[in-house]
């Protein structure tokens, strides 16, 4: 059995490998782990879990870093969704089994949150809307891949697993910097961020932040990384 796992930014690709992996490339990782590079948003996403699955996979991973909604999620925070909602804040089908049998074996290393993972076709920024967010859905954080690959993992009856690491709080407004230099693809060009900071250097310091939120998340993922082994004998 192999068991594939979706990661959308090279940032995340680093807490499951050293290997350099160009968009849509794979790389067998152990035994029984295939990690994609995916890029960032839905579309790569499903593209990604497509090809995994035309490689005989038996069980597919979201993977990666999450905006925290709930006013209890700090960065670093581990959260294992129990439940889905697409961007129409419609439930998404999946199986807990394998979900439950994760948070037995993390509990014992880490502390593990649950709660839903809301999907966003966009990056939500501000800390008003996320605190909305929360009151509509009382969705505990949001990504934008993970609802893709739900999809898929239940048309195909595969197993189905969200390991999600917060990065920005509720509280935390993303540097305009970043929104700045997002490509149409999702992918952050430097060449942007560079130019941009030069015409607003006060936008620095709210990039170091994230850095900082970002690098605990990545911490978080590293550690559970260590566990993987586990994790996927449990995949059935």
């Amino acid at each position: 059995m192999t068991v594939g796992i979706i990661v959308a930014l090279p940032d995340e690709l680093i807490t499951l490998t050293s290997l350099s992996l160009e968009k849509g490339q794979t790389a067998q990782i152990s035994d029984t782990v295939l990690v994609i590079y995916s890029g960032a948003g839905s579309k790569n996403a499903q593209a990604a879990a497509e090809h995994l699955i035309t490689q005989g996979v038996t069980g597919l991973i979201s993977w990666g870093c999450a905006a925290g909604l709930a006013p209890t999620l700090k960065p670093g925070d581990l959260l294992l969704a129990d439940s889905l909602l697409d961007h129409a804040q419609k439930p998404v089908h999946f199986n807990l089994d394998w979900q439950q049998q994760s948070k037995v074996i993390l509990s014992a290393t880490l502390p593990v949150q649950t709660g839903c993972l809301l999907e966003s076709q966009q990056l939500v920024s501000s800390p008003d809307a996320k605190k909305q967010l929360h009151i509509d859905t009382h969705a505990a954080a949001l990504d934008m891949e993970s609802v893709a690959i739900a999809n898929l993992a239940w048309q195909h009856q595969l197993p189905f697993l969200v390991i999600r690491a917060v990065a920005d709080p509720v509280t935390m407004r993303l540097p305009n910097a970043v929104q700045h230099a997002l490509n149409e693809q999702g992918d952050v060009v430097l060449s942007k961020l560079g130019w941009f900071l030069i015409a607003h250097p006060s936008e620095l310091w709210g990039l170091i932040k994230l850095g900082l939120n970002f690098n605990a998340a990545k911490k978080t993922l590293s550690q559970v990384a260590k566990q993987l082994n586990l994790i996927t004998a449990q995949e059935k």
